[in-house]
């Protein structure tokens, strides 16, 4: 089963490539990925929940700080005790995994995906909406949690099926019973929009299906919220600005009342909420009204990012997703000047950082490849000023605690055995958050070197 077992790990890391480098995969590349993954979900399936497990790397990130070292002893799906060898005893049937040259992390934590969206230059986000089916839809999307979880992101929070209704429910729950592999999911569902505001926007005299639920007023987002909430929403997320036609900028679209309205829905039935804002003015409404995070952000101010910092509102910047766009565009990056919203994009972050707001750390996955997440966390080591420990602590222990998961982000005892090695220290090199060696979900092991 070994050798089987890293030929399909093989196979999807090929698969798993050609998406990443934009190469069209061939027909024989996507079957045997297809076959491997069979393989995979069926020996981790077959893993036994009781064994007892010892990983042994060369250094332990525990959501913090950095321990040489370090040995993890795994119990089921939980942890049960780090530190020096001398300070575990393992049971002396545990199965020892060595890592030599890797480091050991919590199980990263996608802030922002849409796991029903796959990268714009592939097919348009219009297109997606309009021509591809829920059933086609949802077939990729499980191929896109595969790709997620192996490239070491073992949560991730899904911020919308953009048109295709509670699939993502239906997703969520095929991985939780081990039907599909994928990692831990966050839903929103559907989302909400005001009526009028979203898209797919085409001809006039076609009453399409949007993107996302309207509403309009106190009464109608309130019961929207409330329905999808009903519907297995674990979040509710609100876009509370968006262009309102082709060509013109992005403006508030609700109310201060009607974003206040919503957040008291969403809380009162314990889900927090997420805000879709690109302008100062939306930004301030939704923190006003309480929301628990705040998406893309690009026109902040620092007026706005101090509210927020005031409030206890988090920043899921997503640079990574702006960026990809600008590429679709045409930008040749490196090559080319920025383009200006580009360079809105790094005022606005300079505004953040030197407000102290905190930021989660999410790339608006699915506008550009799954598995290609720490493309963000690159991102914002590369371009944006921070520390490659800064963003390794954003995507473990600070996004558990922003999205309140207190079962994950860290290597303690008691937390889920959710947890991933790369070659080489991410604390120090950020280019080393591509380079992953094993995955472990739940203590039931999907990668191994």
């Amino acid at each position: 089963m070994n050798s089987l077992l890293i030929a399909a790990q093989a196979a999807i890391r090929r698969e798993l490539f050609c998406r990443v480098a934009g190469r069209i995969c061939t027909g024989a590349e996507i079957a045997f990925a297809v076959a491997a993954t069979l393989v995979l979900r069926s020996s981790a399936i077959a893993a036994d929940p009781a064994t007892s497990i010892l990983l042994r790397p060369d250094a332990v990130f525990d959501g913090q700080e950095l321990h040489h070292g370090w040995v993890v002893l795994v119990q089921g799906d939980r942890i049960q005790k780090v530190g020096l060898p001398t300070e575990v005893n393992p049971p002396n049937d545990a199965r020892v995994v060595d890592l030599p040259n890797d480091t050991l992390t919590p199980g990263l934590i996608e802030g922002h995906a849409h796991l029903f969206l796959h990268p714009y230059n592939e097919t348009s986000w219009n297109d997606q909406v309009t021509n591809e089916s829920i059933a086609f839809r949802t077939a990729r999307a499980s191929a896109h949690a595969q790709q997620t979880l192996l490239a070491g992101f073992t949560t991730v929070r899904d911020l919308g099926t953009e048109g295709a209704g509670y699939g993502d429910v239906g997703l969520k729950k095929a991985i939780d019973q081990g039907i599909v592999p994928g990692p831990r999911m966050i839903v929103v569902t559907r989302a909400i929009v005001a009526t009028g505001s979203y898209g797919p926007k085409l001809s006039t005299d076609l009453d399409l299906p949007q993107g996302a639920q309207e509403a309009s007023g106190v009464d109608e987002i309130v019961r929207a919220a409330r329905e999808q909430i009903g519907k297995g929403a674990d979040w509710v997320k609100l876009y509370v600005d968006y262009r309102w036609g082709a060509g013109e900028p992005s403006r508030p679209t609700f109310s201060q009342d009607e974003i206040a309205a919503a957040v008291k829905a969403a809380h009162d039935a314990g889900r927090p909420v997420a805000a879709h804002a690109t302008t100062a003015e939306g930004m301030r409404r939704a923190a006003l009204a309480g929301v628990d995070t705040i998406e893309h952000g690009d026109d902040g101010t620092a007026e706005v990012f101090k509210l927020m910092k005031e409030r206890g509102v988090a920043f899921c910047p997503t640079v990574a997703a702006g960026d990809a766009i600008e590429q679709y565009r045409g930008w040749k990056k490196g090559s080319a000047p920025e383009p200006l919203r580009i360079q809105q994009k790094h005022a606005s972050m300079k505004a953040a950082r030197a407000s102290g707001v905190n930021f989660a750390m999410g790339g608006d996955v699915g506008v550009f490849a799954h598995g290609d997440n720490a493309r963000e966390m690159e991102l914002l080591v590369n371009e944006y000023g921070f520390t490659p420990l800064e963003v390794l602590r954003q995507a473990t222990n600070g996004n558990a605690a922003i999205f309140h998961l207190a079962d994950r982000g860290a290597i303690r005892g008691g937390q889920l055995a959710d947890l991933v090695a790369f070659e080489g220290d991410p604390t120090k090199d950020v280019a080393a958050l591509k380079k992953v060696r094993f995955v472990m979900k739940g203590g039931v092991t999907f990668r191994s070197p």
